[in-house]
């Protein structure tokens, strides 16, 4: 389908769609819905047209019917691709009340299941990012509320704790990209969001050391000395740890000028705007598109 010249290759498109290049390859596979060039190297080039027809096709996943279905939908109907709307609950979000429950069953394998079900669909950064972040922050929620136990906060964040470090310990780290350290603000104890940061920032290659929960001022010190590195990112959760944690980072940003320092978190991200545009350089933002922009942006200061 579609004219026009093929320009993106399947990674390309994994990242654009957030889904798994295995499962785009299935799909064309079985259905056939689309059929995408080859360069001279044998690899996939999609166009433009096969990019509003794959949009399509996962809305409608999103919004519960299979892929199979998807596409019968698709030759039967003949779809306006511009005027496709997104779906007001999409599977994504279906995915992350039903892995919410299971926690919160303390229902280990189901959980797993359905992280794995996600891991299938989509890519690494949105599961952990855009499904496993939100649940973070809900179970905090329920928690600092009082609508659940310390019992159930502790599973679920222990459990949510193993699958990010697992895949976060397991990309390999690229030579020519600076060395961070990734370490809790001072009085910090989540350290959940910045270990998904941490994976985001291993996806790319970066060797990060990550140091969790708060440690003393001069024992961050110790590390910058011995590792030497060109990033150091903080995160602060909880307000009354705000002024601490932007101090530590001015006396930072004092000691090691070459240091470049990022500072995020709930409580970093709540900041009064006048106060956020005092730290702008700082703040790395609380979206995968923010964080992209704000890393590019400092990388690009290297070259």
């Amino acid at each position: 389908m579609g004219n026009s010249d093929g320009k993106y290759n399947i990674k390309a498109v994994s990242n654009m769609l957030g889904i798994q290049p295995g499962t785009l390859r299935a799909w064309e596979r079985r259905y056939q819905m689309i059929a995408p060039v080859r360069n001279d190297s044998g690899h996939r080039l999609y166009t433009e047209d096969h990019l509003k027809i794959l949009k399509w096709l996962i809305s409608k996943v999103n919004q519960g019917f299979t892929i199979s279905q998807a596409i019968s939908l698709m030759e039967n109907s003949a779809p306006s691709w511009e005027r496709a709307e997104p779906p007001k609950k999409d599977i994504l979000d279906d995915l992350g009340d039903k892995l919410l429950t299971a926690l919160l069953d303390f229902n280990s394998s189901r959980a797993h299941e359905l992280i794995n079900q996600a891991f299938s669909l989509f890519t690494i950064d949105k599961t952990v990012i855009d499904l496993l972040g939100p649940i973070l922050i809900k179970v905090g929620d329920l928690w600092e509320e009082g609508n659940i136990t310390t019992a159930h906060e502790h599973f679920a964040s222990s459990f949510l704790r193993s699958r990010i470090e697992g895949l976060s310990n397991s990309f390999p780290h690229s030579s020519f990209l600076p060395k961070a350290v990734a370490v809790c603000g001072p009085g910090e104890r989540h350290e959940l969001g910045l270990l998904i940061y941490t994976l985001f920032l291993r996806r790319k290659g970066f060797e990060v050391i990550f140091l969790g929960t708060s440690i003393a001022e001069d024992d961050i010190e110790v590390v910058l000395d011995k590792v030497k590195p060109k990033f150091l990112f903080l995160s602060c959760t909880l307000e009354e740890n705000i002024e601490a944690t932007l101090g530590l980072a001015g006396e930072i940003s004092r000691n090691y000028p070459d240091v470049m320092i990022g500072i995020g978190g709930l409580a970093i991200d709540s900041l009064p705007l006048q106060q956020r545009q005092k730290h702008k350089k700082h703040i790395v933002g609380m979206t995968r598109l923010e964080w992209e922009k704000w890393l590019k942006k400092r990388i690009e200061q290297f070259k």
